[in-house]
């Protein structure tokens, strides 16, 4: 099936040390390999997300499907994120032509691919079933409707964002809803302790940590993210890099403890490995972004004033 796209991206690989940017204004063929590189590079990711990347790669399950993987140089689980989501690390690694793919909560991969110059796909949701809690230490606030009038911290435009929008609709009118851009987890949860927001939206590791340190959930939801992939890469490479991944999740399921210490190495020696609830994270085999959930997602985005509306899955998704 070919699609048709506008003014996009293209990244054609020469070397190890050039690439060129070329703007494409012509048609997809599904299943084309635009590029003559068949080296696959990952953009900067949070651990907690990444975990069935980097089990792929270090247990060889990349390399036993053929494919040369590699991770964009960057370590995402201390870079800040500022309110411009094309100034964050994945999204300008991705933009640059410096990496071939990432993923990101599912309303996050529609914004990029469809705000983006580079374009790329929506192709699966990724591997990682994660909660966004929000969190606070205040004791007047304990069910979503004392959040009414009160600014919850977010990251603009990520998971934490949309979440929130999602766990606060309904349960409060409107005009009493106030979600404000506090950056990466890291920094959402300083804020919460210096009192700058009396709430904020978290993942995790930081849910197991607010609550070590004595914080409370007012409200969580569990969502999946999006995987993006640039256009360069082929379904072939794009079935078996997915099927990887579910190998490595099997792994991963076998025995969690094993890898609980790559989540919480994000937050130093304040959260042990056994400290990290299971009850906040699980790993589950990708699955295909169709049509229907595309639909379901956009349409809260729409309602949400979060993008104009005018896309149409063909345009921005597709189907490994």
């Amino acid at each position: 099936m070919a699609h048709q796209y506008s003014r996009k991206l293209v990244c054609i690989a020469h070397d190890g040390n050039h690439t060129d940017r070329v703007f494409n204004t012509g048609t997809y063929q599904e299943g084309q390999v635009m590029s003559q590189s068949k080296q696959i590079t990952i953009a900067s990711g949070s651990s907690m997300f990444y975990l069935p990347l980097y089990v792929a790669r270090d247990e060889g399950l990349f390399a036993a499907a053929g494919l040369d993987v590699q991770f964009a140089d960057g370590d995402l689980n201390s870079a800040p994120s500022p309110e411009n989501v094309f100034d964050r690390l994945k999204e300008k690694q991705f933009e640059e032509c410096q990496a071939d793919t990432f993923n990101i909560c599912e309303w996050a991969g529609v914004d990029r691919v469809e705000r983006g110059q580079r374009g790329g796909r929506v192709v699966g949701l990724r591997a990682a079933v994660a909660a966004q809690a929000i969190v606070t230490f205040d004791p007047a606030i304990q069910e979503p409707r004392d959040l009414a009038g009160v600014l919850v911290g977010v990251n603009n435009r990520a998971g934490s964002h949309y979440a929130t929008a999602q766990l606060l609709e309904g349960a409060i009118p409107a005009d009493q809803t106030f979600i404000e851009h506090a950056g990466a987890p890291q920094d959402r949860y300083e804020a919460l302790k210096s009192g700058k927001f009396k709430a904020v939206t978290l993942m995790e590791p930081y849910i197991s940590l607010a609550l070590k340190e004595g914080a409370h959930i007012v409200n969580l939801t569990f969502y999946r993210g999006a995987e993006v992939v640039s256009d360069d890469l082929s379904v072939e490479q794009q079935r078996a890099y997915f099927g990887a991944i579910d190998k490595a999740v099997d792994i991963i399921n076998a025995d969690f403890d094993k890898y609980k210490h790559i989540i919480t190495e994000r937050v130093g020696n304040a959260l042990a490995p056994h400290e990290l609830g299971t009850q906040f994270i699980r790993y589950v085999h990708t699955t295909p972004f169709t049509t229907d959930r595309f639909a379901d997602t956009y349409e809260s985005m729409k309602r949400w004033g979060l993008t104009s509306g005018n896309s149409t899955y063909s345009q921005l998704a597709s189907v490994f």
